[in-house]
């Protein structure tokens, strides 16, 4: 029985994600501010924890930093992280950040169950959405 974290100060999206993560065999467990993920984490860890990027009190990469350097400490068990991402810009941060996933809003059903399906199973997922496509450029 999978329990998923959501850290969002947003009852939108908390709402958005949890009316598709949530499932009889799912738990789904919810904190408005980014220094209480860890606290959580440390009193009851999740099988995957899903952070908005725009938490007001801790960014969403302070968050997956916060977890990863906790977990390189030893004092965390290491637990995949989805960040949801405002825009394709924030992909860089993402990638240094560590996290094993991130999704683009705005969020759609079949994007957050795969990614979430692929987290979960021990993969990665990394959302193409909103990619440029390449232009081939003539050398003169």
């Amino acid at each position: 029985m999978p329990e998923i974290l959501i850290a969002t100060d947003a009852a939108h999206v908390y709402d958005e994600i949890r009316s598709v993560v949530h499932d009889p065999e799912t738990t789904v467990r919810w904190v408005r501010e980014g220094e209480a993920v860890r606290e959580e984490m440390n009193a009851r860890p999740a099988d995957l924890v899903i952070v908005d990027m725009q938490i007001g009190t801790m960014g969403g990469i302070a968050i997956c930093l916060d977890l990863r350097l906790e977990s390189d400490a030893g004092r965390l068990e290491p637990r995949p992280v989805l960040l949801v991402l405002d825009r394709r810009p924030d992909v860089f941060l993402a990638r240094r950040s560590g996290a094993e996933g991130w999704i683009i809003k705005p969020l759609d059903p079949i994007r957050l169950r795969k990614a979430v399906a692929a987290l979960l199973g021990g993969e990665t997922w990394h959302d193409a959405s909103f990619t440029p496509d390449p232009v081939a450029v003539p050398f003169n």
